[in-house]
């Protein structure tokens, strides 16, 4: 479930190259409402492990604001949805991985959360995401992993969106006050694999775990880092890199001030090392200025057509 999200790619990607069999259904054969479908699916294809990596905003940052008003879809995807598999799950004997995140905490500690720590979240996505934890628990055979800020090449919005807003407003630029952990998508689809691979050989590892990228950042400070890493590419950037003002604002709910985690648990019980991020930042804005001449290219391509049909 969740295979088209940005993690679900990069998963598939992985699971293919180790010539590892999955089943992948389109999400919208996941209705929460038809729990007998899903039932049915799963018990047909018969796996070792159902894998959840569904989410309300799993491809745009900006939908977390949107499901304050989209709250009944943002219900079913992250609180039924994880339910109906957890209860699937239990009732075949299947262990279950559910993808959850940091919306579960209010952001107001110093530090980065651990698994100990009580949830407390502040928006209907974080209230939606706890719910379909607290559903994925009740089955025993169950590991949630919480992640951090994730971005890669399949999820680059906010990231486009900063360059783009640097160049249309010569060099300025507003960021929210707040911290993170920024998580590659293909780091944490291997750490996925890695869960279940221990889990395949029937470790005793059920519970919650965090995982993200080894450097927490501030956002500007990582707004300033992807500008840097553009400018490589991008000579509108590189000309106002040094005049750059990026300024903050204040978090605003349902955004949290501080959603960094800490991986010490997933590293103490699997052996999953975090690893820096900035080696992928730098290869998700090199695709995102490579899809960028595609396109143009493109672009050109179909022109060229129109004018010779002309």
């Amino acid at each position: 479930m969740g295979a088209n999200s940005p993690t679900g790619k990069g998963l598939l990607e992985i699971l293919r190259k180790n010539k590892i069999r999955f089943l992948a259904p389109a999400d919208k054969h996941f209705d929460p409402d038809n729990d007998v479908v899903i039932a049915k699916m799963v018990t047909d294809f018969a796996p070792s492990q159902v894998i959840n990596l569904a989410d309300f905003i799993s491809r745009n940052h900006s939908a977390l604001k949107r499901a304050q008003s989209s709250e009944l879809r943002c219900e079913q995807i992250n609180a039924l949805l994880p339910g109906t598999l957890a209860e699937i799950s239990d009732h075949l004997n299947v262990p279950m991985l559910h993808l959850s995140n940091s919306y579960v905490f209010d952001g107001e500690k110093k530090l980065g959360y651990n698994e100990n720590d009580e949830p407390n979240p502040q928006g209907v996505y974080g209230h939606c995401s706890l719910a379909g934890e607290k559903a994925v628990q009740k089955h025993r055979a169950h590991i949630i992993i919480r992640s951090g800020w994730q971005f890669g090449h399949n999820k680059k919005g906010l990231i486009k969106s900063w360059i783009n807003s640097s160049k249309k407003h010569g060099g300025e630029l507003t960021v929210t006050r707040r911290r993170f952990s920024p998580t590659p998508t293909d780091d944490l689809a291997a750490a996925i694999l890695a869960v279940c691979k221990q889990v395949d050989c029937e470790a005793n590892v059920w519970g919650t775990y965090h995982f993200s990228g080894l450097e927490t950042k501030k956002e500007i400070e990582f707004a300033k880092q992807t500008l840097k890493y553009a400018a490589n590419h991008d000579e509108e950037i590189y000309q106002l890199l040094d005049n750059m003002k990026i300024t903050e604002r204040l978090a605003r709910a349902p955004e949290i001030a501080n959603s960094t985690l800490s991986s010490k648990k997933i590293f103490d019980t699997f052996g999953i090392k975090q690893k820096s991020w900035h080696g992928d930042l730098q290869e998700t804005i090199k695709t995102l200025y490579i899809d960028k001449m595609r396109n143009l290219k493109d672009d050109d391509v179909d022109t060229s057509h129109e004018s010779t049909a002309a």
